[in-house]
């Protein structure tokens, strides 16, 4: 199985390399490094901070965005081109399909995640930057474009339309990166004596927390800014991404040992 599923991750890089994905994250980079060099030039003080403070989050959106937009639309391809039951059909067991799909699109987010890491790195390197601060966000950035795309070959592999796959995917990253702050709105606006409806509007965003990857952790700009990443900020996203990528997979497989070709 492992050859089969190092196969399919193989013809899954090369599609990407051939659809010229990778030049759109060449493009998000020079977009957002124009904008970081208009910044600086405007800003009074801190320049390459506020520039790189500005340019390291548009990076980490674009790239996310672009992955998924990706994993969803070839999916998509894939299936009207009856390839998925093409390859279902053959003695290959559904979970290399599965791993492989995950390994390739792995393997594609590394190409953004070094990219965009090395941009900020030359950005601030004359600065004083830390290289330890940016290889823990250039890691950090990979492991959440991992659970992008994971999610997105899940929601696809479901819903089997683009728009509605797009949607969903777009709603799990922006409630993935907001959610920490929804806890800190929901508990502050119950105060010291909450009542019912409060303190079930809390336990629902708790509940909601507790099985989304908190994403508000990984890839801070402030690791970047300010040298405040550690090791247990790195065990923190390895660990969580690992748990999160393993439950997508397994949730992945269970939907799509479910249909019947």
């Amino acid at each position: 199985m492992t050859r089969q599923a190092f196969t399919i991750a193989h013809y899954t890089l090369l599609e990407a390399l051939r659809n010229r994905l990778v030049w759109l994250f060449v493009l998000a980079a020079l977009l957002a490094a124009g904008l970081g060099a208009l910044l600086e030039q405007l800003a009074l003080t801190e320049s390459w901070q506020t520039a790189l403070a500005l340019m390291a989050p548009a990076l980490r959106l674009a790239g996310a965005a672009l992955l998924a937009a990706f994993v969803v639309t070839s999916q998509v391809r894939e299936s009207a081109d009856k390839g998925l039951e093409l390859l279902l059909a053959l003695p290959l067991p559904r979970s290399a399909y599965v791993l492989g799909k995950l390994a390739g699109y792995a393997a594609l987010a590394l190409l953004p995640a070094l990219l965009y890491g090395a941009l900020c790195w030359a950005w601030s390197a004359g600065a004083g930057q830390s290289l330890s601060q940016c290889l823990l966000w250039t890691l950090s950035l990979w492991c959440e474009l991992c659970l992008v795309a994971g999610f997105a070959l899940l929601a696809v592999l479901g819903l089997g339309q683009a728009l509605p796959a797009l949607a969903t995917s777009a709603g799990f990253y922006l409630l993935a990166r907001s959610i920490g702050a929804m806890q800190l709105l929901s508990h502050g606006a119950a105060g010291q004596h909450p009542g019912p409806l409060q303190r079930a509007l809390g336990g629902g965003v708790d509940l909601v927390a507790a099985l989304l990857p908190p994403l508000d952790r990984y890839t801070r700009t402030d690791w970047l800014l300010y040298h405040s990443g550690d090791s247990g900020a790195l065990w923190l996203v390895l660990g969580q991404s690992a748990v999160y990528v393993l439950l997508l997979a397994c949730a992945a497989l269970v939907d799509l040992y479910r249909k019947a070709l």
